[in-house]
């Protein structure tokens, strides 16, 4: 049984040869990362959903396990027009969205004109966005919500599509500026990135370290993935899905009648959480061939879509408790 989405037989078929045609144009992409990025197929699977969902990602891993390589990656392989910017505590909001010159023509006639800043791209890669002030945070998260600017009140909207994917390294926080719960609450997934199994990183030494790198190919079209993203929000959820998204989330906000919770967790998720499961549990399904979503799906997508979502209390945090025991427990409940 499904609910939102009723589709006449007609449609149906219709949509099942769409949902065809997406596997086999995924499947593409999927082969096409692979080349070059090695043993991260998890990390890999979460940014491709967060994308394919029509979101924001937010990269959390040690220094030299190829998140800057990924973005790059999946730029070429989607065909977006990607650009990174390299946070600094000196960054300013112009740095990233862009400014007003004012310039003379030959009879001496006075003009401003916008030149555009780097986050107009398709892909946009925010290296070490905790290094940045507040004040340049708020910009470019404002943008990603909004997906537009405005300058000397004129409004100047974004690219479609158009993906933030941010960096952040969780050991060095001397210099930073921890982003707030309300803008991380932007990013549709937080995807950690561990240390590769050693048969990857063995790979990695043979294949990175020789006269020619494997280099990415494009296989996609940007016009073709916003009709994938229309094709997953198209998807109908199953009653039991869309029960276990609720009962998942609500269980996560302390107040809600679980003892647990109320004992570990500060603040829950909001209903933004629940938004963000849905989607990238369509998402998910399609990319692993299916037509509709499981409950299966959220228990694979509950921790990157709540982890930066929540957060413990002191008594909590002082027993050595992380947000992603709390989030797995909550999980396996539903």
């Amino acid at each position: 049984m499904s609910v939102m989405i009723k589709e006449s037989p007609i449609s149906e078929r219709g949509m099942i040869a769409e949902a065809e045609k997406a596997l086999a144009d995924i499947s593409r992409v999927r082969d096409g990362v692979g080349r070059v990025i090695f043993g991260q197929e998890a990390v890999v699977e979460r940014t491709l959903v967060a994308l394919l969902a029509g979101g924001h990602a937010l990269l959390v891993g040690v220094p030299g396990l190829a998140k800057t390589k990924l973005v790059e990656t999946l730029g070429v392989v989607l065909g977006l027009d990607s650009r990174r910017i390299q946070f600094t505590p000196d960054l300013m909001p112009s740095d990233i969205l862009g400014s007003e010159v004012m310039e003379q023509d030959e009879f001496g006639k006075r003009s401003f004109r916008f030149l555009s800043g780097p986050i107009f791209a398709q892909l946009l890669m925010a290296d070490e966005i905790n290094r940045a002030s507040p004040r340049t945070q708020s910009a470019l998260l404002q943008a990603m919500q909004e997906y537009h600017v405005t300058i000397a009140g004129a409004r100047h909207d974004l690219p479609a599509p158009f993906h933030v994917l941010a960096t952040q390294n969780p050991l060095e926080q001397e210099g930073t500026y921890p982003l707030p719960e309300a803008q991380l609450d932007r990013f549709l997934m937080q995807v950690d990135i561990l240390y590769p199994e050693i048969e990857a990183e063995r790979r990695i030494l043979l294949e990175t370290t020789g006269v020619e790198d494997a280099k990415a190919a494009n296989v996609l079209q940007p016009a073709r993935l916003k009709e994938i993203q229309t094709l997953i929000r198209r998807m109908p959820v199953p009653e039991s899905v869309v029960e276990a998204i609720l009962k998942l989330v609500r269980s996560a906000r302390p107040g809600q009648g679980h003892a647990e919770t109320d004992k570990l967790v500060a603040w829950g998720p909001g209903p933004r959480a629940s938004q963000a499961l849905t989607l990238c549990a369509r998402a998910r399904a399609l990319y692993d061939g299916r037509l509709a979503p499981s409950v299966d799906d959220i228990r694979a997508l509950a921790e990157p879509v709540l982890q930066h979502r929540m957060a413990l209390t002191f008594a909590a945090r002082a027993e050595g408790t992380s947000v992603r025991d709390v989030v797995a427990k909550l999980a396996k409940g539903i």
